[in-house]
């Protein structure tokens, strides 16, 4: 019998949670776990194009809120009340910005669901980063350059446990031999 492996247990249980806990803040060390895992996801030509923003600030947060939900046309909390939120750029000089950012983003989720935390990719992040506001907010945090929200990851404890996962489609792999 084949051994499991960990990994891809991780990525076969890993679901985006929709629901957290507002006030059970994760530790700096959870937190500082997770993101490792972003720093070390593949990037092309090795040149690291994305950044990670760490936003435990609730007062920032909640701006965040503010502004990708106008982005979305709603008053809800898009980041469905996680105390903590991964903001992913990365540079549009690199050829590979879109796909760097985006391996970011999975290793960001994965990480956080194999620390027991809860996750969702965000959205919007494009757009509320090319705003005025978003540009200040950059130029605040020291961020200069030309970068591009590639999304949010919405960081807590889940609510509840997540359903498990929906079979996969049929014809989700084309094998070629």
């Amino acid at each position: 019998m084949e051994k499991k492996n960990e990994a891809l247990e991780v990525m076969e249980t890993r679901r985006s949670i929709r629901g957290f806990d507002a006030v059970k803040m994760p530790s700096d060390e959870l937190i500082a776990q997770v993101v490792k895992a972003g720093e070390y996801a593949p990037t092309g030509m090795g040149m690291q194009s994305p950044r990670i923003v760490v936003i435990t600030n609730k007062a920032v947060r909640d701006r965040l809120s503010e502004l990708n939900a106008q982005v979305m046309g709603t008053t809800s909390d898009p980041f469905y009340g996680a105390p903590v939120i991964l903001l992913v750029l990365a540079n549009r000089e690199c050829p590979t910005y879109l796909y760097d950012g985006s391996l970011v983003m999975g290793n960001l989720m994965n990480a956080a669901h194999a620390l027991g935390l809860g996750s969702c990719w965000i959205h919007r992040a494009k757009e509320v980063f090319d705003s005025a506001e978003g540009k200040e907010l950059l130029a605040s945090w020291g961020i200069q350059g030309n970068y591009e929200g590639i999304g949010h990851v919405a960081l807590g404890y889940a609510l509840k446990e997540p359903a498990p996962a929906k079979p996969r489609k049929e014809d989700y792999v084309v094998w070629v031999k």
